[in-house]
């Protein structure tokens, strides 16, 4: 299995996310969900200055692309459910779609 992609951020590994069904996204990211993570934290104050909303983003890696950027949470719970739990299967599916259809 290749190792995980880490966030330039902060270096925790960034974790498998289920994108949403009809973006224009593959079917997962890569995304840091380190609530310690300075981008994450900065994001706070940076959007509520910038923008006037009480709203930060996360680092994501679009494997599919090789893009990056930030993904917006209004919250620290945010966009956890749709993580992809961490399993021992030896293929790794890092390109799977993990959905149930």
């Amino acid at each position: 299995m290749a190792s995980r992609p880490s966030c330039p951020h902060c270096g925790s590994p960034l974790l498998k996310w289920l994108t949403p069904v009809g973006t224009s996204w593959g079917p997962h990211l890569f995304v840091c969900f380190n609530d310690d993570c300075d981008y994450y934290q900065r994001g706070w104050t940076v959007m509520e200055e910038r923008f006037g909303r009480k709203v930060s983003y996360r680092h994501y890696l679009d494997p599919s692309t090789g893009a990056t950027g930030p993904l917006p949470v209004w919250s620290s719970a945010a966009l956890r459910g749709d993580i992809v739990p961490e399993t021992d299967d030896p293929q790794g599916d890092e390109d799977g779609d993990a959905r149930a259809e």
